[in-house]
């Protein structure tokens, strides 16, 4: 895989960005903490501190393990009919397809995989995530590069993701992203203010510096430096 570099251009300005290690997050950590505890000392003015969507999701508890989950028939039925991707798993498994039904309900679940059998007998690719939405979209399956113990788990999107990243702006005096990015592209799902800028924050994420496998670095910060010459 090709290496990420650390400094990355953006309309004709550089910016450094700093994956910032910590411990496995827990259910039992508190996400402002957390950031608290291993970026404080980092951040510096104009600095963006961006975190994983995953290890927000994990502190309010919306990691669930295999063995807890029992996947109706119809999660078992639906999830064999889904399009595998490059990207992971996504609802292509009971565990994570009965996630689906529980978080977006079973009638939008089922009107969005009838369109999306429809739409495909015409070439057309992706309107079961559109219809279902993000909550379907935003649901992670375990996969064998995950680090433990989360490589065992299904993890559904983070909950008022603008709110945590306004505390956690709050907390260290500096703009805050939560974000979900994968080797693929991605989103920003919250912000800490309103006019902060989305598209910027997406393109110098877009390959995903902070990992996707066992790197344990689910806080960055980014940094703007002088303007390219």
């Amino acid at each position: 895989m090709k290496e990420k570099q650390p400094i990355i251009e953006y309309n004709n300005k550089k910016y450094l960005r700093i994956p910032v290690k910590t411990h496995v997050i827990q259910k039992e950590d508190n996400i402002v903490d957390v950031v608290k505890k291993y970026a404080e000392e980092i951040v510096k003015d104009e600095d963006i501190v961006f975190i994983s969507e995953k290890v927000v999701a994990i502190t309010q508890g919306r990691a669930y393990f295999l063995n807890e989950i029992k996947p109706r028939p119809l999660a078992v039925f639906l999830s064999k009919h889904v399009t595998k991707t490059p990207i992971g798993i996504g609802l292509g498994i009971p565990e994570t397809m009965e996630m689906a039904l529980r978080e977006c309900g079973v009638l939008k679940i089922l009107f969005a995989a009838a369109v999306s059998f429809i739409t495909k007998l015409f070439g057309r690719k992706g309107d079961f995530y559109r219809i279902a939405g993000y909550k379907a979209s935003s649901i992670d399956g375990p996969t064998l590069n995950t680090l433990p113990p989360y490589n065992k788990c299904v993890v559904l999107g983070p909950e008022e993701p603008d709110r945590v990243a306004m505390k956690v702006s709050e907390a260290i005096k500096a703009e805050v992203a939560v974000v979900d990015m994968n080797d693929f592209g991605g989103n920003i799902l919250g912000t800490s203010k309103k006019d902060l800028d989305r598209k910027m924050i997406l393109e110098l994420l877009r390959d995903n510096p902070l990992g996707q496998c066992s790197e344990q670095t689910p806080i960055g910060v980014l940094r703007p430096l002088n303007k390219v010459d």
